[in-house]
């Protein structure tokens, strides 16, 4: 007896409306109107007490392209795609043990490692890397009880203390993606490629890697993105020598007061994140 095929049933406006409009009008309130009051802000003026002057001026814009703020721009740049290389290389074969070399007992335990981090603020675990990293810290007190060294060394305040409070911040980031691909490739694919004389090294480059790619793009653009525009871990970890796009669109707002020149350089931001999203669309988010 087959069974019987119920129709779909078709879902009006009013209830479509019922469905999407409380985010609808969520996402408006808190999200586009903020963006759009931004905009509107860079291309004013600021006064000499710090109040906005409603002026159009595109002055905020052509600031961008001082050397000071470039080399800002640039150091940002290097470090977010450090970060996001480094997050890929120590995520990737951590992903692939988890999703095919661990038993199902130990994949569960294995991924609630992977977020457990997220059960912490983000900032307390920036300080404890701080205290870390100081002259008084663990690893210094170490090396000097091991006689490795005479004198503390400085781990901090630099662009390495910066990158290693990044890599750990965001690396389940891109540990849950490459997961997530991995999880769903069918490696019966390897074992053809393994048929085909293809050594261990050709498999990945050829096999697992191109399939694996939807996971690669999502982690990278979920790890690049914030980190581009951290903030608290370049002050926390880097001090006055660390300088990224978020500490400069900080000062704007908060010191400077220079609101026009921080909201220009917060829709830069934001157009950078707008393209590296629709890199993501185009090549990984379909596919994962």
């Amino acid at each position: 007896m087959s069974a019987q095929i119920r129709p779909v049933r078709k879902v009006d406006k009013v209830q479509l409306a019922a469905l999407v409009g409380p985010a609808a009008l969520f996402l408006l309130f808190f999200f586009v109107v903020p963006l759009l009051i931004l905009a509107v802000y860079s291309f004013l003026k600021r006064g000499a007490y710090g109040q906005l002057i409603w002026e159009f001026n595109l002055q905020n814009y052509v600031r961008v392209i001082d050397p000071l703020y470039l080399s800002i721009l640039w150091r940002s740049f290097v470090i977010a795609s450090a970060t996001t290389l480094l997050c890929l290389l120590l995520a990737y074969p951590f992903a692939y043990y988890i999703a095919r070399l661990s038993s199902p007992r130990w994949r569960n335990l294995l991924l609630i490692l992977v977020m457990v981090p997220f059960w912490t603020n983000f900032l307390i675990r920036t300080y404890a890397w701080r205290v870390i990293l100081g002259t008084d810290g663990p690893i210094n007190g170490l090396l000097l009880g091991l006689g490795v060294i005479q004198e503390p060394l400085s781990l901090i305040f630099n662009d390495g203390a910066v990158m290693v409070g990044l890599v750990y911040g965001y690396l389940p980031f891109m540990v849950l993606p490459l997961y997530a691909a991995i999880d769903r490739i069918d490696f019966s694919l390897m074992e053809a490629a393994h048929d085909l004389y293809a050594n261990g090294r050709q498999a990945f480059r050829h096999v697992l890697l191109p399939l694996s790619m939807p996971g690669v793009i999502a982690g990278s653009i979920l790890v690049f993105i914030p980190t581009l525009g951290a903030f608290v871990t370049p002050d926390l970890l880097g001090g006055a020598k660390t300088v990224m796009i978020g500490n400069l669109i900080q000062s704007q707002f908060l010191t400077a007061r220079d609101w026009p020149f921080g909201s220009a350089f917060s829709v830069l931001l934001m157009v950078a994140v707008l393209a590296a999203t629709l890199v993501y669309f185009r090549k990984g988010g379909r596919t994962l």
